[in-house]
């Protein structure tokens, strides 16, 4: 997972989206609200131009778009609203502290007891994921923002 710390552009985000195609592969679909930075024009070129469909959830439908919605939530309630943010400088720190937290140290039950960097690995190397893995530390699934 990555976050863009930085103000928005009317969705001028080609640059990290590149970055993130080379690493991983273009996706086939991205699913997307209609946020000002998600209807733009570079956007919709970006996807023709890479064969990315674009899927719009529904105006005032968020289940529509449930996983990002959860994390949205999580985000908010585990880092935002936990430090005060004096600066964009100071945002991008604690975001990608949390970050790091979040993909490196925190596993998930619905991950099979792996954090996501773990999941990632498997997925790349050809293993199997098992949903009814045991969790390795089930203390671990209590969230407790970074400070």
């Amino acid at each position: 997972m990555t976050i863009s710390k930085d103000r928005i552009h009317q969705g001028n985000r080609r640059t990290r989206a590149h970055q993130v195609r080379q690493q991983r592969g273009s996706p086939q679909r991205i699913q997307v609200d209609n946020g000002p930075e998600f209807v733009s024009m570079v956007l919709d070129r970006w996807a023709y131009e890479e064969g990315v469909q674009l899927t719009f959830s529904r105006p005032c439908k968020p289940t529509d778009n449930a996983h990002v919605e959860a994390f949205n939530g999580r985000l908010r309630q585990e880092c935002l609203n936990q430090h005060c943010l004096l600066s964009l400088h100071d945002a991008r720190s604690k975001i990608e502290d949390w970050r790091q937290m979040y993909n490196e140290s925190q596993p998930y039950g619905a991950l099979g007891g792996l954090t996501p960097v773990e999941f990632a690995r498997e997925c790349w190397t050809g293993k199997k994921f098992e949903a009814t893995k045991k969790p390795k530390n089930s203390t671990l699934y209590q969230s407790s923002p970074i400070t």
